[in-house]
């Protein structure tokens, strides 16, 4: 057990547990759970809010000196990942067996466990969230027992994105597909009047528009286009004549290969390559999902705040995910468009900007990432989410003495 100041990636945290725990195999990290009252796993750190905060009262975990396992069964297509394991990592591994994984969100330094369990997704109108490809979550139950769920479990739709309210997940088994390559390609200046919104997010495998709402339209448009599938014409928008990055005076060596170049999909799903700090590094982060349809009217109704917005704002990415089943997840039983705010590090000036946002949105049912920064109420998450009193009675049987609850999972349960 060890205990300094320990804050999230991006410092806007700072945890108050008295005691943070690194167990180095699963017997002591069942014998801290066993004897913790109250006890919250600490991922990659990529949460932007408290939701891994477990209170000075409890226990904080870390799973980072736990074995890497990564053990990639070709035969089965299927991948077993331990729950310290980053993206980065699993990815390299499954690339080497001649497989890949569906879809990566955009930048590969966070861990897979904690992706899944907060909602985390990639981008594509054919792509699920990353908890879509997880076929089987092991848990560290209250009691330091094992659980291992499949999808033949009713209750496997309420264990991935699960907010770390059920156990401690500690390995997934994912689902993969033959190895493949990918093209990125960058368009500049796509008008918001007159958009097609379906036409762009249908043109490549995955496509994320990025602007900093100081004047109409997107500054860049990111094409990731498998080269196994056939090429769709892009006519909205320039191609761009040098390298980008999404957030403006950024170097772009930070980011993946671009123009056309075909690469690995590990290389190129991401927008961020693994040997260099994400996005901006100094930020805030705040994105919500809403049924896609609403995607052209929701983004007027932003940028008519686009005023609000600016002062604060280092860049907003706009991509789709489709339906996924997980009774948490953010683009729950529907295809959603995700709008996702890069903010600058000050959450005294950011906090009344995205309550401002959240009012904008109000009437598109729009439901916020679990792991970024939002003031949606309890109440309204409630209304949102149909599945959210099921996983309130899962979480009750799993858990019965609120273990790995804290105020941010008691505030969404008891809505």
């Amino acid at each position: 057990m060890t205990r300094d100041t320990v804050t999230n990636w991006a410092g806007n945290i700072i945890y108050t547990a008295e005691e943070l725990h690194r167990p180095r195999s699963l017997d002591a990290l069942r014998a801290v759970v066993a004897d913790s009252a109250r006890l919250r796993v600490l991922g990659s750190g990529h949460s932007f809010n408290e939701i891994a905060e477990p209170g000075a009262d409890g226990v904080l975990l870390s799973l980072d000196a736990l074995p890497s396992e990564v053990a990639v069964d070709t035969a089965a297509r299927t991948v077993r990942v331990g729950g310290g394991v980053r993206y980065a990592e699993l990815a390299r591994v499954v690339h080497a067996h001649g497989l890949a994984l569906p879809n990566m969100a955009s930048l590969p330094h966070i861990s897979v466990a904690g992706s899944v369990a907060t909602g985390t997704h990639g981008s594509g109108v054919a792509n699920g969230p990353l908890a879509a490809a997880v076929r089987e979550v092991e848990l560290v139950t209250a009691d330091g027992s094992t659980l291992v769920v499949g999808r033949d479990d009713p209750r496997f739709d309420g264990m991935v994105t699960s907010l770390g309210a059920l156990g401690v997940v500690t390995a997934l088994t994912l689902d993969l597909e033959p190895d493949y390559e990918v093209a990125q390609h960058v368009f500049t200046e796509l008008p918001l009047e007159g958009l097609d919104y379906e036409a762009v997010a249908a043109s490549a495998y995955s496509v994320s528009l990025f602007t900093d709402w100081r004047a109409p339209g997107f500054r860049q448009v990111w094409l990731k286009r498998r080269t196994d599938q056939a090429e769709v014409d892009f006519p909205w928008a320039a191609p761009a004549t040098e390298k980008m990055h999404p957030v403006p005076g950024m170097p772009a060596v930070n980011c993946t290969e671009q123009f056309g170049v075909p690469g690995p999909w590990h290389e190129r799903l991401p927008h961020f390559r693994a040997e260099f700090v994400p996005s901006s590094g100094a930020e805030l982060q705040s994105e919500y999902l809403l049924p896609r349809g609403h995607a052209t009217a929701a983004l007027h109704a932003v940028e008519e705040i686009g005023a609000v917005l600016a002062p604060v704002l280092q860049t907003c990415e706009v991509r789709t995910i489709a339906a996924d089943a997980q009774w948490l997840g953010p683009a729950y039983g529907r295809d959603s468009v995700a709008l996702h705010f890069t903010w600058v590090e000050d959450t005294e000036l950011v906090l009344p900007v995205v309550r401002r946002l959240e009012s904008a949105l109000d009437g598109f049912d729009a439901r916020p990432h679990w792991g970024k920064v939002f003031t949606t109420a309890p109440a309204t998450l409630r209304a949102r989410y149909p599945r959210l009193a099921d996983f309130a009675a899962l979480a009750a049987e799993l858990d019965p003495a609120g273990t790995f609850r804290n105020a941010f999972v008691e505030a969404v349960l008891a809505g």
